[in-house]
C-alpha cells in the first residue's frame, strides 16, 4: 500500500473543498469496508483519504412526502433494523439483513456501499425494483440520479470526483403487496452471491397487476429485467408463464467466469432465481 494523506474534516463543506481541490487524487471513507480491501490490494492508490466519520449529517432514516430517505452515512445494520424501513419498505430491511455478516454490517454504509459499485453486492436489485434515486452534491450543487443510471460498469459510476453521495431515496409505493429478495450462496454467508434476485409483485383476481425484476451479479451493473416485466403484467398468474418470462433473463444478463461459477452456469441460475423470486411475490409454487 502507497502512503497517503489522511484527512478528517467535521463538515460536508469542509469534505467537498477537500474533494474539489485533489479530485481524482482522493478517495472519500465512510465505513472503510470495501475501500480499505481495494487499498490493501494495490487496486486503488489514492493520494488523499477523506474520512467521514466526524461527520454528524446524512446518518438519519426518515419519511418525507411519501419518501424513505437514507442519509448517505447510515449503516446497512440501521437499514436492517430500523421500523421505518420494516413498515414502509420491508423489501429493504429483509434485503440489508443478507448482507455479508453483522460485523460488516455495523460498518458499511448505504452511500459507501453504492459508491463501490460492485454489482455482486446485495442491496442493488432491490433498490432498483424501488426505483431509487441517488443524491450527490459538490461544491458547485447537487443534483439526483436514478439508480438504474448510476452505476455504468464494474466498480464505476456516474458519480464525478469532486462529488458525494448524501441521500438514498426510495418512493413508498403500495401498490406491491408482496416483496424477496433471493441469492445464491455456493459458499460462505459472508460471500458475495453468484446469483441474486429482487422481485415485488401484485396480483389481483388472478391477474398480474405489477411486478418488477431485477438481478445482481450477472453483469457489469445491476440489471431491471423490464423485458420480463412486461412478459406478464396483465397476464393469468401461472406456473407455465413464469417459467417462459423467467427464461428471458438468458438474453440481458452478462456474466463473468470466476471463483463463484462459470458463466453458463450462471446464467442457468438466474433463470432458476427468477423463476424462485416471481413464484414467491406472485403467490406460485414451484
Amino acid at each position: 500500500m502507497r502512503s497517503f494523506n489522511f484527512h478528517s474534516p467535521e463538515t460536508i463543506s469542509e469534505v467537498l473543498e477537500l474533494l474539489a481541490q485533489y479530485g481524482d487524487e482522493a478517495k472519500v471513507m465512510g465505513g472503510g469496508t470495501a475501500l480499505t480491501t481495494m487499498m490493501k490490494q494495490s487496486l486503488v492508490q489514492p493520494a488523499h483519504v477523506v474520512s467521514l466519520h466526524k461527520i454528524g449529517d446524512y446518518r438519519e432514516i426518515k419519511v418525507e412526502n411519501d419518501l424513505l430517505r437514507f442519509g448517505a452515512f447510515v449503516t446497512h445494520r440501521q437499514v436492517e433494523r430500523s421500523e421505518l424501513v420494516k413498515e414502509h419498505a420491508p423489501l429493504l430491511a429483509s434485503t440489508y439483513k443478507q448482507v455479508a455478516t453483522v460485523r460488516i454490517r455495523n460498518s458499511a454504509t448505504v452511500g459507501g456501499g453504492l459508491a463501490h459499485a460492485d454489482p455482486s453486492q446485495d442491496p442493488q436489485p432491490s433498490l432498483l425494483v424501488l426505483d431509487a434515486q441517488v443524491r450527490v452534491r459538490s461544491s458547485l450543487g447537487e443534483r439526483l440520479i436514478p439508480l438504474e443510471k448510476f452505476c455504468s460498469d464494474y466498480y464505476e459510476t456516474d458519480l464525478q470526483p469532486n462529488e458525494l453521495i448524501t441521500e438514498v431515496i426510495v418512493p413508498i409505493n403500495p401498490k406491491f403487496s408482496k416483496g424477496v429478495y433471493l441469492k445464491y450462496l455456493p459458499r460462505t454467508q459472508d460471500d458475495y452471491a453468484t446469483v441474486s434476485v429482487a422481485a415485488l409483485g401484485t396480483v389481483k383476481g388472478g391477474f398480474i397487476e405489477n411486478v418488477r425484476v431485477a438481478l445482481g451479479s450477472v453483469g457489469a451493473v445491476p440489471i431491471r429485467a423490464q423485458m420480463v416485466e412486461k412478459m406478464l403484467v396483465g397476464q393469468i398468474v401461472s406456473s407455465d408463464l413464469l417459467e417462459k418470462a423467467s427464461n428471458q433473463v438468458r438474453s440481458i444478463v452478462d456474466p463473468l467466469d470466476d471463483a463463484r461459477g462459470s458463466a453458463e452456469y450462471k446464467i442457468d441460475m438466474a433463470v432458476v432465481f427468477t423463476k424462485r423470486a416471481l413464484g414467491t411475490v406472485l403467490g406460485v409454487q414451484s
